[in-house]
């Protein structure tokens, strides 16, 4: 297509180049460069506010047109991100490697080697038995140890993190009083999750799965009618189930890091959380339902698209006193209109008051201020 035939036509197509990949864009010429940064949002991960587009050497202003920026058909611009101003984890680069991180240099490798190959010793087992507490994190497993299934009902503690489990077997089901399992860093996809044997462990109130490779939750986790908290911070997931909502006794949610768009209505029928984390995720809105979290102290939503929140978050979720928005597009202008705001406010403030002594919040509400 010549230059004439790609200023007459209605949508021209432009090559947008970041972190060493071509991103193909099909867009209105009479479009601004705002709504062209809102089109690379899904694309990049970079929040709109963060995003530098330069076309021939000039930074591209967000109030003028593609056309009044002389951006024509089969043009190139160059994205730059602001640090800090990335969602779901950052910039969408290369396959994300979850793997564990190595804690030894190269010269304990043989050291290593030993240690992975467990001495399956009567003392260890008795000792599992007597305090309940299996721990064989970072021991190079690429399963768990057949004399873990040994403890059965004496078993309260599971910690498996930072190896490389490939199996989360059935057999899981006989460790029947088990109270906390630990996941984490593993690499350990969808597949390796028999849900089925995790499902009958009655007792369970920890399920904590961090840093691997999932993409879904399944239905099956609504029978973990016990768990009262639940980590599944930097996977892949890119939804909840609906099924969540019968986890009643859930108080502790951390899910971020991941590619979750959406979150389901039935999140308000889990009453008594008192923490939720949401944040790094591709979130533009959230369920009015939250408003029924009367239970909520904290909600960590930073790195996000979000632009505002549900109608009735401040005004039924009395106890909420922190509140994380850094890095969203929700500005002090949109908070001052929900009911309930000051009150919030108030909490908020006497809340930092009594944690920071000295260094009292200011009366200006900063989206970031309660990170941490």
């Amino acid at each position: 297509m010549n230059k004439d035939d790609g200023e007459s036509s209605v949508d021209i197509n432009i090559t947008v180049k970041f972190s060493g990949r071509s991103i193909q864009v099909s867009i209105s010429k009479d479009s601004t460069i705002k709504e062209l940064k809102s089109q690379l949002q899904p694309l990049t991960n970079v929040l709109p506010r963060g995003q530098k587009l330069i076309f021939k050497g000039k930074l591209l202003v967000d109030a003028m047109t593609l056309k009044e920026s002389e951006v024509m058909n089969g043009a190139k611009l160059m994205l730059m991100a602001s640090q800090g101003l990335h969602q779901g984890g950052g910039p969408i680069l290369k396959e994300a490697q979850t793997r564990p991180i190595s804690r030894m240099k190269e010269t304990e490798h043989k050291r290593s080697d030993t240690r992975s190959e467990i001495i399956m010793d009567k003392s260890r087992l008795e000792r599992w038995k007597a305090t309940g507490v299996i721990a064989l994190a970072e021991c190079n497993l690429k399963a768990i140890p057949d004399e873990v299934w040994d403890c059965g009902s004496s078993a309260r503690v599971l910690d498996v993190n930072n190896n490389s489990i490939q199996n989360v077997p059935n057999k899981i089901s006989c460790l029947n009083s088990i109270q906390k399992l630990f996941l984490n860093a593993n690499g350990i996809s969808d597949e390796a999750i028999q849900w089925e044997g995790l499902i009958s462990l009655k007792y369970l109130t920890v399920l904590s799965i961090t840093q691997n490779q999932l993409t879904t939750l399944p239905p099956a986790l609504g029978s973990l009618t016990s768990i009262r908290q639940l980590h599944v911070a930097n996977n892949k997931l890119t939804t909840l189930p609906n099924e969540i909502g019968l986890l009643t006794q859930l108080e502790v949610l951390k899910v971020d890091n991941n590619r979750i768009t959406t979150i389901p209505a039935c999140i308000g029928e889990c009453g008594s959380l008192v923490e939720v984390d949401l944040s790094a995720n591709l979130l533009s809105e959230l369920p009015d339902t939250f408003g029924n979290l009367h239970n909520l102290k904290a909600l960590h939503l930073s790195n996000n698209g979000l632009k505002s929140l549900p109608c009735t978050l401040f005004k039924h979720c009395l106890q909420l006193a922190t509140l994380d928005l850094h890095n969203t597009e929700i500005t002090m202008d949109v908070l001052r209109q929900f009911e309930g705001w000051e009150d919030f406010n108030e909490r908020r403030r006497s809340k930092h008051q009594k944690q920071l002594d000295f260094r009292v919040s200011s009366a200006a509400f900063d989206e970031g201020a309660d990170k941490n």
